[in-house]
């Protein structure tokens, strides 16, 4: 099996052993058991397709022609101004 080396800043390695401690047989197994989980997240393919979408494009279907009238008041409505 290969073997790997890590530095750890202090805080990190303190929630390693208190994991270690709570719920794990040995630091080996803490450290494979979360090496694993974090490549299968890092690597999960969630089938959506991230995609960037223009806020003008978005919203542009929310939106009315300012060159119509959004009321479409009638030429001789009262109301009108």
């Amino acid at each position: 099996m290969p073997t790997v080396e890590v530095s750890l800043p202090e805080d990190v390695f303190t929630k390693l052993e208190r994991m270690t401690e709570e719920e794990f047989v040995s630091r080996e197994a803490a450290v494979e058991e979360l090496l694993s989980m974090g490549l299968d997240a890092y690597t999960r393919d969630t089938g959506e397709e991230v995609t960037e979408t223009d806020m003008a494009d978005e919203f542009a279907d929310d939106m009315w022609d300012t060159a119509e009238d959004p009321g479409m008041r009638e030429e001789d409505d009262d109301f009108s101004f």
